[in-house]
């Protein structure tokens, strides 16, 4: 229901800006509404690009998981988790230092909780108010509004990962994974103790 209210609230607002533009000049509206969508278009190529290097990289440093179809193992002695949005397929990647760090319950929760992202897309989600808050830095909601939904994303993820693991083994993974910027990680932590 957050989720929604922010989509609700970004397209209110760019509708509401436009508005306000054409009382007072129609061409300064139309440009209004040109620059945010060609900055959403922008945005859109210029994350399909990087997505699409980076694709290839993981693709040279990494190893398929055959017990994990659609996994790939970096060598890296951070704890690293991520999921990577592609066509035909997204794929999730795994440093080795993460399963040396993790207990086989915890590895599915932060499995569950990555494929979460690519099922529940939050890659495009997150790009669009990615986009917004480019189009409009000097707008302070713009701002709020994408570290809001970041955190959604977050969460939303962890739902999903609560459906395979009890809430306190996903947070002891997350808090085992944030390492020393545990602060990033206190919302998620404290909701999933209950606190």
């Amino acid at each position: 229901m957050a989720m929604l209210c922010w989509q609700a609230i970004a397209v209110a607002g760019g509708l509401s800006m436009i508005g306000a533009l054409w009382s007072v000049s129609e061409g300064a509206a139309a440009l209004l509404a040109l620059h945010l969508l060609l900055n959403l278009g922008l945005t859109a190529v210029g994350t399909s690009r990087q997505r699409r290097r980076h694709r290839q990289l993981v693709e040279l440093l990494s190893t398929p998981m055959p017990d994990r179809p659609g996994t790939r193992l970096i060598e890296n002695e951070a704890p690293v988790a991520y999921c990577l949005p592609g066509v035909p397929r997204s794929v999730t990647v795994l440093s080795d230092g993460l399963l040396r760090l993790l207990s086989e319950e915890e590895l599915a929760a932060v499995v569950a909780h990555e494929r979460a992202h690519m099922t529940q897309h939050h890659h495009i989600v997150l790009m669009a108010f990615k986009a917004w808050r480019t189009a409009l830095p000097w707008f302070p909601i713009a701002s709020r509004a994408e570290e809001a939904v970041a955190l959604l994303v977050e969460l939303l993820a962890d739902d999903d990962a609560r459906q395979v693991v009890p809430d306190s083994v996903l947070a002891s993974a997350v808090t085992a994974v944030a390492g020393t910027d545990a602060a990033a990680v206190a919302p998620r932590v404290a909701r999933l103790r209950g606190a």
